[in-house]
């Protein structure tokens, strides 16, 4: 007998979960309190995807999407609602990076990223954070910086951007929020393929696998990922920044998980 779509899925699902709870036991998270973050994730994902014309699908539908009382419904959208916003933090960081080594007011006549003062007008640090920080307060941003090693002040009070790409310390909070948007945007591209039907256009997602590869290539592999993926990277980056919209047209954007997303390693 065949299996039939859930059971498929509910296997799927399994291997899908493997890396998540392995994150989870190494940070003390126990089942019951994934369990309740599961909880939320079906109220948000159902009260986005399945509404008409745009509008929130309302309680009622969710409870019966989800198996979930109306009275739980409530409950998790309270808690949604009082979340914070970490992947929209790693965006602005990345972008205001990204800024700082594509955009010519901030660049020198050889292309390269100038290093800023803090405040004023012109070439600062305010400036940039205006332009491209996002509501993350230019103090915060800077600090977080400075502590991830991606900017240096020199003795002069300078600020100078060391890396183009923000990578907090494996060890910070910064790094679970980052990781949690780089899984969810990997889930999402899988999540539109496998919905969008026979007609509809897919996203790009692809492996390249060979098991017969002796283990003394190992680290020669790795340099070659590394390489050729930082250089497609920031080819990616440059056609997002080509063709990015100013606020005007970003605030009219749709903000849901499945725009596109590049900017940041």
């Amino acid at each position: 007998m065949k299996d039939d779509s859930k059971s498929i899925t509910l296997r799927a699902c399994r291997a899908m979960l493997r890396p998540i709870v392995r994150i989870l036991l190494r940070n003390g998270v126990i089942w019951k309190e994934f369990a309740e973050l599961a909880k939320s994730a079906y109220v948000d994902v159902a009260g986005k995807d399945y509404g008409i014309a745009g509008r929130q699908t309302n309680a009622s539908r969710v409870s019966i999407l989800t198996g979930l009382t109306r009275r739980e419904v409530k409950k998790q959208r309270d808690l949604i609602a009082a979340g914070g916003a970490g992947p929209d933090r790693m965006s602005n960081i990345t972008r205001l990076l990204s800024g700082w080594y594509q955009d010519p007011d901030f660049l020198d006549a050889d292309g390269q990223p100038v290093s800023l003062v803090r405040d004023g007008e012109g070439r600062s640090f305010d400036s940039l954070h205006r332009m491209y920080g996002g509501d993350i307060p230019a103090v915060a941003m800077l600090k977080e910086l400075v502590k991830a090693g991606v900017v240096a002040e020199d003795d002069g009070g300078r600020l100078k951007p060391l890396s183009r790409y923000y990578m907090p310390n494996p060890q910070d909070p910064e790094a679970m929020l980052r990781a949690g948007s780089v899984l969810n945007d990997v889930g999402n591209t899988v999540a539109w393929n496998l919905a969008r039907g026979q007609s509809g256009e897919s996203r790009f997602e692809g492996r390249a696998t060979e098991s017969r590869i002796p283990a003394q290539h190992a680290a020669a592999f790795a340099e070659f990922v590394e390489s050729e993926g930082q250089s497609f990277l920031e080819r990616v980056d440059a056609w997002l920044t080509r063709h990015q919209a100013d606020d005007q047209a970003n605030d009219g954007a749709s903000k849901d998980d499945d725009n596109i997303r590049g900017k940041g390693k």
